[in-house]
């Protein structure tokens, strides 16, 4: 159990990164209508297509935070498949893409519990780590038990920003955590709540392996 102080650091810092990652889209949206309410029908086609991209992007990143953050994503019905969709809506329109293996489900009974939840923070951990883009991909290897998934990110300087690797081991305490480093924080926290042993490690200068081994 965190201890409050930390508790009550990691909910701020969470409300600032969701804000921050939202206004650029929601800041689009209002932009396009303000270009039709201003230039009127000669402007009223590209207002469209930028209202409806930055919709598409706001939307996806919304879903994505829902499962990944709230109680939705420890939920056994969410399967992969639906977290696969849930990556490619939150990565679109930027500038890392995904490969996802077909056929990825995990068997009739499905993921362990948590696993969605655990996936898609580590995704968004993935994309943070490619600032200057690339690609992520995920491999699954359910069998034989315990499984293992496997998330990479490949591109130019892929690799955790300063401070994410203790965030993500949990080797932080109050007043350590900052906007950059909470989402590693929680991923890592997550994972241990869900019984998933989470790994990071450096492959070379341009790829960034997380590994995720399900408990028996």
């Amino acid at each position: 159990m965190m201890a409050g102080a930390l508790a009550y650091e990691v909910m701020e810092l969470l409300c600032s990164r969701l804000c921050h990652d939202l206004i650029s889209p929601v800041g689009a949206i209002n932009n396009g209508v303000e270009l039709v309410e201003d230039l009127g029908e000669e402007m009223a086609g590209e207002a469209m297509g930028l209202i409806a991209q930055s919709g598409r992007r706001a939307a996806g990143r919304l879903k994505c935070y829902r499962v990944a953050y709230g109680a939705a994503g420890a939920q056994a019905t969410i399967g992969l498949d639906e977290a696969h969709e849930i990556a490619s809506g939150y990565l679109e329109g930027g500038k890392v893409g995904l490969s996802w293996p077909s056929g990825s489900e995990w068997g009739e009974a499905g993921p362990p519990r948590g696993t969605v939840k655990v996936v898609l923070n580590a995704i968004v951990l993935a994309e943070e780590s490619l600032p200057q883009g690339g690609r992520i991909t995920v491999e699954f290897a359910p069998l034989p038990a315990p499984g293992t998934i496997s998330i990479q990110a490949e591109g130019k300087a892929a690799a955790l920003r300063d401070g994410q690797a203790a965030a993500l081991d949990g080797a932080v305490g109050g007043g350590e955590l900052t906007a950059r480093t909470v989402h590693a924080y929680v991923t890592g926290l997550f994972a241990r709540n869900h019984g998933i042993d989470l790994q990071h490690s450096q492959v070379d200068d341009g790829r960034l392996k997380l590994q995720l081994t399900m408990a028996n």
